[in-house]
């Protein structure tokens, strides 16, 4: 068990990190998407990791892609992922691994029996893998990535694997039950190991003429986004095996469009011209979430498609601000995506949501990137902005240090 002075431990190089796409899922019509591929970033990876120098970016999210590495049961190649360590190493990048992006084996979903067993014995076997040449470094993983919006696009809408509707629940409780013995074999392999959740976080509102009952549902549809946390802790269905010591580093995955009126759907807009009384800041929605689970927070993925990036991120990087200086423990924020990454479904449109977009009149649009020169001035802003909020070391003050002060004085 790891102690409360771990947990509490900033283990992250920098608070500005970059997240790079590393979808393998089924898409909705089946298909097998890769997006390490389709945004180049596996061909450029040193040219990317190059690039964020000049942004004191130094930690980054990165993914095995779970279908490529298991092909077949139990046998792994770890070449890829071997290819991106190395990488990482050569330019002094620290890298925070995801298991399980958007991605299953194709014989393989949350509702198969074998699931959670398949699942704990990959999360051995990559602790194996990595401690075998990195001994010493911190380890942070995310087990599985974004549960509650998978749970709800393979469960519910037949966005991807296993294609339900109606089995949003039972989709949860087994990405649930392969998460907790995930993390318990993660443990079990490496004690110091950090675990880092990523979980959508959100606001639902009912309309302002709506009565008791839609009221009472949209509120029900809020406190559900901590279905999958409270799991994990042990709050929600015991028999899981979910323990508060699994707690330790709170993701959230945050963009423009994560507020919203339930019944009719309605987007909450976030610039200030709106001013809907409804609409929470984000430095709110994370303290709201400190204060439930008593865990240090790390905005996971956060961007914004187009010409409001800079308004967006100048926004971000107040409002990490505002809740460091409220008190809460905001470990960092990464810009997910970081470079632009197209639709699963339908290839051909790209988000333009990246510090650098990709050139979509290329041949191959990933293998170039243009930075998008408003947002990085506004990120630069944002980052200052930021850095005078963090709370400083305290250092400990000798006699010898106070009469030499008052001598100058």
């Amino acid at each position: 068990m790891m102690s409360s002075t771990t947990t509490h431990t900033n283990p992250f190089r920098t608070f500005w990190m970059g997240g790079y796409e590393c979808t393998d899922q089924l898409n909705a019509f089946g298909h097998r998407v890769d997006f390490l591929n389709v945004t180049g970033h596996l061909q450029r990876l040193d040219a990317d990791y190059q690039d964020l120098q000049p942004f004191n970016i130094g930690s980054v999210r990165e993914g095995i892609r779970w279908s490529q590495v298991e092909k077949v049961p139990y046998q792994y190649d770890w070449s890829t992922v071997q290819v991106m360590l190395d990488a990482g190493k050569r330019h002094g990048i620290q890298q925070i691994w995801d298991l399980c992006h958007f991605g299953y084996p194709d014989d393989l979903t949350p509702l198969h029996p074998m699931f959670a067993r398949r699942f704990a014995h990959l999360c051995r076997a990559f602790v194996e893998f990595y401690r075998g040449q990195r001994p010493d470094e911190t380890l942070i993983v995310t087990p599985i990535n974004e549960v509650s919006f998978m749970s709800w696009l393979g469960g519910d809408v037949r966005g991807t694997s296993p294609y339900c509707v109606g089995q949003g629940w039972e989709v949860k409780r087994g990405l649930m039950r392969a998460y907790i013995e995930g993390v318990a074999a993660l443990r079990e392999a490496d004690p110091g190991i950090r675990i880092l959740t990523t979980e959508p976080l959100i606001h639902i509102v009912a309309a302002p003429n709506a009565d008791a009952h839609l009221r009472q549902r949209a509120k029900d549809f809020d406190e559900n986004q901590f279905q999958a946390v409270d799991m994990l802790a042990g709050r929600m269905c015991p028999d899981l095996g979910g323990k508060p010591e699994y707690l330790d580093l709170l993701g959230f995955n945050y963009y423009y469009d994560n507020q919203w009126q339930l019944d009719p759907h309605q987007t909450l807009p976030w610039a200030d011209d709106f001013n809907d009384p409804r609409f929470r800041p984000l430095s709110f929605l994370l303290m709201r979430a400190w204060q439930r689970y008593n865990r240090p927070v790390v905005l996971t993925e956060t961007s914004h498609p187009g010409m409001d990036r800079p308004l967006w991120i100048d926004m971000i990087g107040k409002e990490c601000a505002a809740a460091l200086q409220a008190g809460v423990p905001v470990f960092g924020a990464c810009l997910y995506p970081i470079i632009d990454r197209p639709d699963w479904d339908h290839l051909t449109p790209w988000h333009r949501a990246g510090l650098w977009d990709a050139d979509t009149a290329a041949p191959e649009p990933g293998l170039t990137r243009v930075l998008d020169t408003a947002y990085a001035e506004a990120l630069l802003q944002a980052q200052e902005t930021v850095s005078a909020a963090i709370p400083k070391p305290i250092t400990h003050v000798t006699e010898a240090d106070v009469a030499l002060s008052l001598s100058l004085t």
